[in-house]
């Protein structure tokens, strides 16, 4: 089974209004499908696979459907356009509709998760979630040392999931999305699984500007994975740099040949972001040689280390 997600209200090139509040932003086809391109090269694979489809509005949505409520969204725009709204809590009216070129709609498929009924889930608020106020700060955002507070709570306390946690704020900040508010496990599995990294649309908005909050996580705990560290290390390597990396893998997926699914700038953003991650890390190691406090940056994830490798300095 599959979801699809529909937009035109983005264009490739067009950064996220910086009057629009995060939460207002827009969801975009094209930030899922490069979402799970980007967790895919950093080596986590922990968003479903998700691909890009050109899908004539008409004939494979409008003539086929069995939903007469999403029958009746149906329209054509004042240009000719084939445009429909559907049935949602937000942005669905003939003034956020979605519309065809002139039937032709760009759209996301992504691969859906098992049933819950065979794979429950669970979902968990994220200890950084932001207060989604236009005036209140989050808890996070007024106490440093926050962090330690999270550290004697279940689940961060036991095995790995803060250092899960932190693989998903750095995905987060390298691709700028802000809106991280909740994550799922499969409950199965209780506190001995992956996170998965799921609803990434809000993602790559906005390419010209960071957002250092993403990486408060990071910055305040100063834990990390010697595995991603080292992943981290190889795509600032001028071979495997990040942005050419990722704009190979992007450029195998079909939506290409309409256009580049991620424009340039966004990609020249991951290689400066990448920077500033592994610039916070050094920080870190130096805060913990200088606190001498017993805690290590790394956690320590690699059978062996000399059968890494990994560039120097």
């Amino acid at each position: 089974m599959c979801i699809f997600i529909f937009t035109d209200r983005q264009e490739r090139d067009e950064e996220t209004n910086y009057n629009l509040y995060y939460f207002s932003d827009f969801e975009r086809h094209n930030a899922e499908i490069a979402a799970f391109h980007l967790d895919r090269i950093l080596g986590y694979r922990r968003i479903p696979p998700v691909a890009g489809r050109l899908v004539d509005v008409v004939k494979e949505i409008k003539d086929v459907t069995t939903d007469r409520k999403l029958a009746r969204t149906f329209f054509a725009s004042p240009v000719g356009n084939e445009c429909f709204y559907g049935q949602c809590s937000y942005y669905c009216s003939t003034e956020h509709a979605v519309c065809g070129r002139p039937r032709d709609l760009e759209g996301s498929l992504a691969v859906m998760l098992p049933d819950l009924s065979l794979a429950r889930r669970k979902t968990w608020r994220s200890p950084w979630r932001r207060s989604y106020s236009r005036s209140k700060l989050a808890k996070w955002e007024t106490e440093p040392e926050y962090c330690s507070t999270v550290k004697k709570t279940p689940p961060y306390d036991k095995g790995t999931r803060l250092v899960d946690f932190i693989d998903m704020v750095i995905l987060d900040f390298l691709m700028s999305n802000m809106d991280r508010h909740h994550y799922e496990t499969f409950e199965k599995f209780v506190n001995n699984t992956f996170l998965l990294h799921l609803d990434n649309g809000r993602a790559f908005g906005r390419h010209s500007k960071d957002e250092p909050s993403i990486l408060t996580p990071l910055k305040q705990c100063c834990r990390i994975r010697r595995s991603t560290w080292l992943r981290l290390r190889l795509l600032t390597l001028p071979q495997y740099r990040l942005s050419d990396v990722m704009r190979a893998s992007l450029s195998r997926d079909p939506l290409h040949k309409v256009a580049p699914l991620l424009a340039e700038p966004h990609l020249t953003a991951l290689d400066r972001r990448l920077k500033t991650v592994l610039g916070t890390v050094s920080r870190c190691q130096k805060e913990q040689k200088r606190n001498d406090n017993g805690e290590d940056v790394f956690y320590e994830d690699t059978a062996s280390l000399k059968d890494v490798a990994a560039p120097s300095g």
